[in-house]
């Protein structure tokens, strides 16, 4: 009699192969950064808002994630928006919440 491969050895080899995954995804060189999202988060960017809106300003420098400075501000109401870097409105803004923290 010839035997048949069980059902459960494609299931075992694909346990092994996601156990190995996450193993060598859990592995990183010394001193490299850690990444959460290897994508850009705005995809979608504003000229502008107005100051008295704006509870916080994220800027994120490009880097291996994305590679385009990002500037997400965070409204009183909660709802984030991406503004445009290159936008004078937002440089102003930029410029104004860097000066605001540095003076506390």
């Amino acid at each position: 009699m010839a035997r048949t491969a069980t059902p459960a050895a494609p299931r075992l080899l694909r346990a092994a192969l996601l156990l190995l995954l996450l193993v060598a995804a859990g592995r990183r060189a010394a001193g490299a950064p850690v990444v959460t999202e290897l994508r850009c988060h705005c995809l979608q960017t504003v000229q502008g808002i107005h100051f008295k809106n704006i509870q916080s300003l994220a800027v994120t420098p490009p880097g291996p994630h994305c590679g385009q400075t990002e500037v997400i501000a965070t409204l009183k109401n909660g709802q984030e928006v991406c503004l445009n870097p290159e936008a004078p409105l937002v440089k102003k803004i930029v410029d104004k919440m860097l000066n605001k923290g540095s003076t506390n």
